[in-house]
This record gives C-alpha cells, structure tokens and sequence, in this order.
C-alpha cells in the first residue's frame, strides 16, 4: 500500500510545490488548510489573507487532483500561541510566535488532525531536511538546515520533538527557492507568482502596538537616552559568565529623558521604529525596557555598545534538545554555532552546561540579544537543540 502523506497546504508556493513534488514520488497526498486566524486587529493590509490563502489552497489541490480538506484551529492557536505572545510581553519579553506555531500547532494539533485521516505522515513547505540514523539500535531523527541558505527554516522548527520529527516530512529542503518557483511555473500551479507570506504566522504582517492593545494597554511613560561614554560603567568587565551573561541593568540616572511613548511593552532591544524622537545626529535604537517602572532605555547609533552582549543564559527548563543523546549528563563545554534570531548567520560559540542551566558564551559580542527568543544551537549543519533566552 502507497504510504499516505496529510500535506498542509497554505496556499503558498512553497507548499504547493511540496504537495506536487510527494505525488510525483508516489505518495498518497491530501490537503488539510489549517485555518488559525480570523481577526483583522492590527493588520497592515485591509485584504483578509486567510479568504485568498484557501482559494488559492483550493486551486492547488484541484490542479493535483488531491482530496481537500478544511480544519479551523483558530481556538487552540489562540490559546497556544497568541495568548502567550500576549503574556511575554506583558513580562517585557519578546516571544518567537512562529517557532511556537510549529511546536504547538502544526506538529502537534495539526498532526492529530492529519492523524485521524489516515496519515502516515504530516507534510510541511519548510525550508530544512530530515535524516533518519540508527544508534544502539535505535531510530534517531536529524533535523538538518535546508539547502537554500537564504530561505533555511530549521531555526523556525527548533522546539520539534523526536515523537514530532518521525511523523514530519520536508519535500523541498534539498532545493533553493528559484527552483521551487520555476517547477510551480512549469506545472501552472496556481500559487507560482504567490508573494511569499509575512509577519506572525498565520496572522500576516500586523501593527504589532495596535495588535497587542487587544490586551495590553497604552502607558505613557519615559524614553531615556543614555551616550555611549556610560557603557564603561555598566558592562561587566569581569569575564563571570553570570555576570555577563544577564542583561544589561538600567537606571533613568544614567541618562536623559528625550522623549515619551505609550508603553514599554511595546518595545524590544534593538528595535528603532516607533520612538518618534527626532533631532540627533544618529538614529535612536532601544537598547533595554523596564515594564515595572515603564521606561524604554535607548542610545544612539547602530553601534551603540549597549546594544552588545557577549553571552546569554537559558534555564533548565527551557532547555531543549532535539537530540536528546546528546544532551550532556554533567557539567561540560562544547563548541556550536548558534543562532539567536531567524536568517542571522551562524555564530561561534562555546555551551557551558551548568547545574542552573547553560551559559552561552560567543566568540564576538552579538548585537540585540532579546529575552524571550529562542536561541539555536548547530552541529555542521544539523539542529541539536534550543532555548528561551532569558
């Protein structure tokens, strides 16, 4: 019997090319559109993307000849995914939504769904590979960066379990994005000259402020600047991987106030949109926030040494490993590269496992380390594992 693949079918070229791709290779292929969001608070678009995504979903499936299938899940990703976006940053932490979309929806909700049609396996449009090896007898799954170095999503995928990564399939990792366009062209697959998706995942591209009014409210409070001379004083000098691997501490002393805005959950370290502080010679960018007493601190220039860390730290228990053989039973080092946002290159670094949790320690001072965020630790190539910053 054809092994029957649930492919999820946004709409998008990526995964219509996906969809084609497994029934060239002889799979039993059927489309579930997973409909997440039905809000338009805050999107930048009057256009409602999820009516155009499903029509063009539709057209995909119809040109293929697989069956269609249509699933509202707009419940759990609001539970899931938005109303924990809404509570970090509440704290004045910045969250990852797509990284926990796919932990919590597409390989976990969505899988169920595909599972109870039948599926062997659940099919997604990422950008990233799969490898399956054997040790000491046992199956263990390799999430690998795609091909395509410009367009590699396995930084999206690094919460993914095991359990999660034996059901997933990824058709079009082991290409590059011109390719996937041209095979869409060549088989008039409605979705060829689609624009790719953006914003939060399944949302689109929002006026995050307005979008997080919906819970959090407007608070006027101070924006501080604070010149480049003062990072002498507040950078540890120390080479303590606890001190300096904690975020930089603020006081409205060490600086002036240059402005206002309308609440310090708003912002996120290293963002330069929305001050609205005119008059310097170089663009403001945030450098730290304080929720409690609703301060944004900010300095001048790109190159502000306080938007630099040299390390960061993540808790035990927002340690993950993709490969849990290879989670350290003791206190060690090992070197990784590492990545602490989506599409930043690779960056050296050393892991210092600790009783508390890991330090991560890089070879050149990262700039906008965010709390919140994920960090991603790679081996040559493969994922092994992730973290909330803290």
């Amino acid at each position: 019997m054809k092994k029957k693949v649930v492919i999820g079918l946004s709409g998008g070229v990526d995964s219509s090319v996906a969809a084609y791709l497994l029934k060239e290779q002889g799979y039993e292929v059927e489309a579930l559109f997973m409909q997440n969001w039905n809000d338009t608070v805050g999107l930048k678009s009057e256009e409602c993307p999820f009516e155009e995504d499903v029509l063009f979903a539709q057209m995909v499936a119809k040109k293929l000849d697989i069956p269609f299938h249509f699933v509202d899940l707009s419940t759990e990703y609001r539970a899931q995914v938005i109303d924990y976006m809404f509570a970090e940053y509440e704290k004045g932490k910045t969250p990852n939504p797509d990284v926990l979309c796919n932990r919590e929806i597409k390989f976990d909700v969505f899988l169920k769904k595909a599972l109870e049609l039948g599926a062997d396996y659940v099919a997604t449009g990422h950008y990233c590979q799969k490898e399956t090896i054997v040790k000491d007898g046992k199956e263990i799954y390799r999430l690998i960066a795609g091909v395509d170095n410009n367009k590699d999503q396995s930084y999206f995928l690094c919460q993914l379990s095991q359990e999660q990564l034996s059901k997933a399939m990824f058709p079009i990792g082991h290409i590059e994005k011109p390719e996937v366009r041209e095979i869409a062209r060549r088989e008039k697959l409605a979705s060829a000259e689609k624009k790719d998706s953006q914003g939060i995942c399944f949302v689109g591209k929002v006026d995050l402020p307005v979008f997080l009014q919906q819970k959090l409210k407007a608070k006027k409070g101070r924006i501080i600047e604070i010149s480049a001379d003062k990072a002498k004083d507040i950078i540890p000098q120390s080479e303590d991987l606890k001190e300096i691997a904690q975020p930089y501490q603020f006081s409205p002393e060490m600086g002036e106030e240059v402005g206002t805005h309308n609440g310090a959950h708003f912002f996120t370290v290293g963002q330069r949109k929305g001050l609205n502080v005119g008059g310097k010679a170089e663009p403001l960018f945030v450098i730290g926030t304080d929720v409690k007493e609703n301060i944004v601190y900010v300095g001048m220039g790109h190159e502000h040494p306080l938007l630099m860390r040299k390390a960061l730290f993540i808790p035990n228990d927002d340690i993950h490993f993709i490969r849990e053989d290879l989670r350290p039973t003791e206190n060690c080092e090992r070197r990784y590269d590492i990545r602490i946002r989506y599409r930043q290159p690779l960056q050296g670094g050393t892991i210092h496992f600790k009783e508390e949790g890991l330090y991560i320690h890089f070879d050149e001072p990262q700039r906008a380390v965010v709390s919140g965020q994920f960090a991603a630790w790679y081996d040559k190539g493969e994922l092994i594992g992730s973290g909330v910053i803290d």
